[in-house]
């Protein structure tokens, strides 16, 4: 079972343009052996003139794909493309980073009616969906809890992006969306100011004017949300971090010096929290770098979250 972060970008395009009746392809990165720079689960959306969304390596196969996928969509058929190339020949092929790839192309004609439509429910429902990729009927589709073993069938589970969950719409804020935007995460910024969280300071991105703890609440938490509050205010920070230590967040990071961070350890024992559960929490917030600007201490924040994200040490 190969398990992607679904890429939003990709599957908004592509309800547009099935909307407009735009022929497409999708690629999806199957198998890759040595150092591909793609992992499996990977996608690539291809339009009828060549426009593409994504990618299914770091560039070297992409020209190929999008000249095979203009065939297939001509045919109406489905084709595994792969690629391959020792290193000492990888710049002279393509392949710039050697190794092995496999590419599954399949146009629209042959996906399941709806398919993008529901990938790009998964954002709200933050439920998974999996696919199955058959190699043998030519064909991508939406499968239940069943799944198959087979040497030419794929079942790629397709789950919401992480959710950055930030309490204070501060300087700091504006320079950590942004970033944790582009490596991936979803955001919802919760600030009860109205008048630090507008969306005039944060376009596009879902701002809540509730406390935190009524905001939460609203949320459905899993162990792909994360926590920030950045406000220093206890009567702020508090409430959230009360409904995010009961909660399965992946992580919780909290802004602040060593002396703020014991008093905020104070608090939440005597309010009831044991000292296992507030160990949960990371404070001083982010990796030591030694961060003095509102932009580096986002870097440094961003990067403790990606390093829980994805299990680094």
């Amino acid at each position: 079972m190969i398990t992607v972060e679904i890429d939003f970008e990709i599957f908004d395009e592509a309800s547009k343009w099935e909307a407009k009746g735009t022929g497409m392809a999708l690629a999806i990165v199957l198998k890759t052996w040595g150092s591909s720079p793609r992992q499996p689960g990977s996608m690539m959306l291809i339009r009828e003139d060549g426009h593409l969304v994504g990618s299914v390596s770091g560039g070297c196969v992409e020209g190929a794909v999008i000249v095979g996928s203009k065939q297939i969509m001509k045919e109406n058929k489905t084709e595994l493309m792969e690629f391959g190339v020792a290193d000492e020949d990888a710049w002279s092929v393509g392949l710039s980073c050697g190794g092995k790839i496999s590419v599954f192309v399949c146009p629209k004609s042959r996906i399941e009616d709806g398919l993008f439509q529901k990938l790009c429910n998964v954002r709200n429902s933050r439920e998974s969906i999996t696919l199955e990729c058959n190699i043998d009927k030519g064909g991508i589709s939406i499968i239940g809890d069943r799944t198959t073993v087979s040497e030419n069938i794929f079942n790629i589970k397709v789950t919401a992006k992480p959710r950055l969950l930030i309490v204070g719409a501060v300087h700091i804020s504006q320079h950590l969306i942004p970033m944790a935007k582009e490596v991936g995460f979803d955001i919802v910024l919760i600030d009860p100011r109205s008048h630090f969280g507008t969306n005039e300071r944060f376009p596009g991105i879902e701002v809540s004017n509730d406390w935190p703890d009524e905001a939460l609440k609203k949320l459905k938490l899993s162990n792909k949300d994360c926590l920030v509050t950045l406000t220093h205010d206890p009567k702020i920070d508090d409430p959230a971090l009360q409904i995010a230590l009961a909660s399965p967040l992946f992580s919780i990071c909290c802004l602040g010096s060593k002396k703020t961070h014991a008093a905020r350890k104070n608090r939440l024992l005597n309010s009831g929290i044991t000292e296992q559960v507030f160990d949960r929490i990371h404070g001083p917030a982010g990796i030591d770098i030694n961060a003095k600007t509102p932009a580096e201490i986002a870097i440094s924040i961003l990067a403790e979250l990606i390093k829980d994200w994805r299990g680094g040490s």
